[in-house]
C-alpha cells in the first residue's frame, strides 16, 4: 500500500498526472496490480481513477477564483508583430496558471480598447489586470502586479498549452526582423 501511496504522490507531484490514468486490477492467480497501462482482457476485477480531469482544490484553487473574480486578466498581443515579449508574457500567465483572455491588436474593436488604455498608443503586449493596466513586458512588474492581486504563483489548474511560433530568421527576405524584448508598436487595424 505504502509503495501505491508514493507511485500516486510521485506522479501528482512531477505533473505526470494532468490526465493520468490508474488502474487497480487482479489478475488470473490472484495478484493485484496498480498500472497506468489499461488492464488485460482477462483480468478479474478492475478500478480506473483518473487525475487531472477536475478542477483542483483547497486553498490555493479558492485564492485564484477569488483573482479571477476581483481581477480578471486581459493580455493584448498582435500575431506576427510582437516577438519574443509577446511568447513571454503569455508563457508568464500558463506558468503560474492564470486564466486570460487574449485580444489581437490587429482587430479594429480591441485596438481601440488598447487604445484607450495607454492612452492613444497601439503597443503590444499590454496586461490589464482589473483596472490596472502594464504596457510592455517586464517579468518583476507584472508578477508584482498578479501576486498583488491575489493570484498563486504557480498553476494550480491545467494550463493551456502555448501556441509554438515558427522561427523567425533576420535579414532573410518575406521574414520580419526581431522585435523587442519588452514592447512593440502595431500597425493600425484596417477599418471598414
Amino acid at each position: 500500500m505504502k509503495t501505491i501511496t508514493w507511485i500516486v504522490a510521485l506522479m501528482l507531484v512531477s505533473g505526470l498526472a494532468s490526465a493520468a490514468q490508474l488502474y487497480k486490477w487482479l489478475d488470473k492467480d490472484g495478484n493485484l496490480h496498480y498500472t497506468d497501462q489499461p488492464p488485460p482482457p482477462e483480468a478479474k476485477t478492475t478500478e480506473q481513477k483518473s487525475f487531472g480531469d477536475k478542477p483542483a482544490d483547497g486553498p490555493a484553487y479558492y485564492a485564484l477564483q477569488q483573482a479571477v473574480k476581483n481581477f480578471p486578466v486581459t493580455l493584448y498581443t498582435a500575431a506576427g508583430e510582437c516577438g519574443e515579449a509577446c511568447n513571454k508574457a503569455s508563457a508568464l500567465l500558463n506558468q503560474r496558471g492564470v486564466p486570460f483572455s487574449e485580444k489581437s491588436a490587429r482587430d479594429p474593436a480591441a485596438a481601440e480598447e488598447l487604445k484607450a488604455l495607454t492612452g492613444g498608443k497601439l503597443m503590444v503586449p499590454v496586461m490589464k489586470v482589473g483596472t490596472q493596466v502594464l504596457s510592455g513586458y517586464e517579468e518583476s512588474g507584472w508578477n508584482a502586479t498578479l501576486d498583488a492581486a491575489g493570484y498563486p504563483k504557480w498553476a494550480v489548474t491545467p494550463t493551456r498549452p502555448t501556441p509554438k511560433k515558427p522561427a523567425q530568421a533576420e535579414g532573410k527576405p518575406g521574414t520580419a526582423p526581431a522585435q523587442s524584448a519588452t514592447q512593440s508598436s502595431v500597425a493600425e487595424p484596417a477599418t471598414r
